[in-house]
């Protein structure tokens, strides 16, 4: 018998899609759930792989990879997508569809099915990432295909198998987590009248309003573009990342609610906790903002703007990105110091910032007397800076 290998999580869509699998096609269905942080209990999920028909599944624990490898080269690279989405799904979905590719090949398996829909984002993700690996293996994707056209649709199959799914039709929020951040989507939130009612919808954050009374102070300390250690205790990025989600999220930083263009052409809107990585990204900023000279920020910005694009597009593993990769490597070579912030009901102050590297020099920047700096070139300076509109004002006059 032929085998297929389910991207699989437990929840609703992948849930239906093993019984669906076993009764549309005459093949063996292998689970593989990728574990990227997301707060499931894993011997649950592998239970009801099973009780749901799979043959087999695979945990995959891959969270220090997803940190060290996708998620810190996406911060270190100033990946923001249209100035807000700090890409969570996205450059999850690269590795997963890596892991996929890698269970095929073990087992033989010359079908890799997902539970996307056909209206999103991660079917290109899966789909490119998986054929970036092995272009032979055939995608299967029950959204595309079958009847069932809504989540609602889902739930009433869902319920015909006795499957026990976590969503109900009056909490049909489709949630995607894993350790750098969660999503929420769909039910009333995809009414842009109605305010998100944060109460219902967060797990990660403490609503501002509801933070506690006192500011928090947090340290980051970066090597080379990549944090290393946290109020001065050194640690590895899983660890790092799961300490300042608790500590931000207690804080109410990390929020976002965005109407985004999706890569297939429409609107969505999300909502987004990604407590630990906008302290990061926070952090980064201000210490670039004190190393890097102005022709390489502002070359960085532009970079950090289409890197962020091809990683929401899905095109991770692409000449373009790893050439972007290595320039961002390249710049990165300085931006080693400790950056303090202060955190307080959803706010973020920068308290210090300390580099070795620092371009920035007291004694020049101040108003006083430098060796290095003398008014009196500002003349000739602004003379020659201030030459074209000069030409061009003579030109009118005439």
């Amino acid at each position: 018998m032929k085998k297929v290998v389910l991207a699989y999580s437990g929840g609703l869509d992948t849930s239906i899609i093993v019984p669906w699998l076993k009764e549309n096609y005459d093949l063996e269905v292998i689970a593989c759930c990728v574990n990227v942080g997301q707060d499931d209990d894993m011997e649950a999920v592998r239970k009801k792989a099973i009780e749901s028909g799979a043959s087999k599944i695979y945990i995959e624990d891959v969270r220090d990879e997803f940190i060290n490898d996708f998620a810190f080269k996406a911060l270190k690279a100033g990946a923001v997508y249209e100035e807000q989405y700090l890409l969570g799904t996205s450059f999850a979905r690269p590795l997963m569809a890596k892991r996929l590719v890698e269970i095929a090949h073990a087992e033989g398996a010359e079908y890799i099915c997902h539970g996307c829909t056909g209206k999103g984002n991660d079917q290109v993700r899966f789909e490119t990432g998986v054929w970036s690996f092995d272009p032979t293996l055939k995608i299967i994707a029950p959204w595309r295909i079958w009847d069932i056209a809504s989540r609602e649709d889902a739930i009433d199959y869902a319920e015909s198998k006795g499957i026990s799914v976590p969503v109900t039709k009056a909490k049909i929020y489709s949630r995607d987590q894993n350790l750098w951040h969660i999503s929420h989507e769909g039910g009333d939130i995809e009414d842009l009248a109605n305010e998100h009612n944060e109460e219902r919808v967060y797990m990660m954050v403490t609503p501002p309003e509801k933070a506690k009374n006192e500011s928090t102070y947090v340290e980051i300390e970066f090597e080379k573009g990549t944090p290393v250690a946290l109020d001065g205790v050194k640690m590895g990025g899983v660890e790092m990342v799961t300490k300042l989600n608790k500590i931000a999220g207690e804080n109410g930083v990390g929020v976002i609610d965005i109407v985004e263009n999706r890569l297939v052409g429409m609107k969505s809107r999300g909502i987004y906790e990604t407590p630990a990585g906008t302290v990061l990204y926070a952090a980064l900023r201000e210490l670039e903002s004190i190393v890097l000279d102005k022709e390489a920020l502002a070359t960085k910005h532009t970079l950090s703007k289409k890197y962020a694009e091809l990683v929401y597009n899905g095109l991770w593993y692409t000449p373009l990105k790893e050439a972007i990769d290595a320039f961002v490597d390249s710049l990165a070579q300085d931006l080693t110091g400790k950056i303090k912030l202060k955190l307080y009901k959803g706010n973020i102050k920068v308290a210090s910032r300390i580099s070795e590297n620092a371009l920035y020099d007291e004694g020049i920047s101040s108003f006083g007397a430098s060796d290095l700096y003398s008014q009196k070139d500002s003349e000739g300076f602004i003379k020659l800076f201030a030459l074209p509109s000069k030409i061009k004002a003579m030109k009118r006059k005439k």
